[in-house]
């Protein structure tokens, strides 16, 4: 598994990227989310990736942010909803309106991302709800307080089993700055408590 890319960025097409990681390019479809903050060509960039491997082809997803692609790999978990139809409902609105709009049962919200019809819609609606972050709109904003050890401890609970909410109340007390391995052990004590 390929989970995180650090390069060089050496073209830029819509939906699709190249990244020089020491001599190897690397091909990656990227939401337009994530291409917004891309960094200009030439320039080193980071992205969390998701790999997906197809009868006729490996192909290569990448993320500005942790929550993005843990949102992406929700979403094709959704019956009728494959890798580029998720890509393109991450481009047509970010993690947190997403989850928005599922907590909200917003189907007219949703079916306006392309690919995705009345039927689909009310099917995410079903399969996705409980399983998203929930937006941040009460107290301190998160996406902006937090880590990327933080998002990678969290990513790893969320691996392991337990849901967001559990993952993100496990994570509260552990200090800045605290490295993954150390993080998750933390966060597993806290959550045997």
């Amino acid at each position: 598994m390929i989970s995180r890319l650090t390069g060089k960025l050496v073209e830029k097409l819509p939906p699709q990227i190249v990244i020089d990681v020491n001599g190897v390019g690397y091909e990656v479809d990227v939401s337009m989310q994530t291409f917004y903050q891309l960094p200009a060509i030439g320039e080193t960039v980071q992205l969390y990736t998701q790999l997906v491997v197809r009868e006729d082809a490996h192909l290569l997803f990448g993320f500005a942010a942790a929550a993005e692609r843990t949102t992406f790999r929700q979403l094709v978990k959704v019956s009728g909803i494959g890798a580029k139809t998720a890509l393109g409902i991450l481009s047509a609105m970010n993690a947190d309106e997403l989850a928005q709009a599922v907590a909200q049962e917003d189907v007219k919200r949703l079916s306006s991302a392309p690919g995705i019809g009345k039927k689909t819609a009310e099917r995410m609606i079903l399969e996705l709800r409980g399983k998203l972050a929930a937006p941040v709109s009460d107290g301190p904003a998160m996406p902006s307080e937090t880590s990327d050890e933080t998002n990678d401890i969290v990513s790893t609970l969320l691996a392991l089993g337990y849901n967001e909410k559990e993952a993100k109340a496990a994570v509260k007390n552990i200090p800045k700055g605290t490295d993954v391995g150390e993080g998750v052990r933390l966060a597993l004590k806290n959550l045997v408590k």
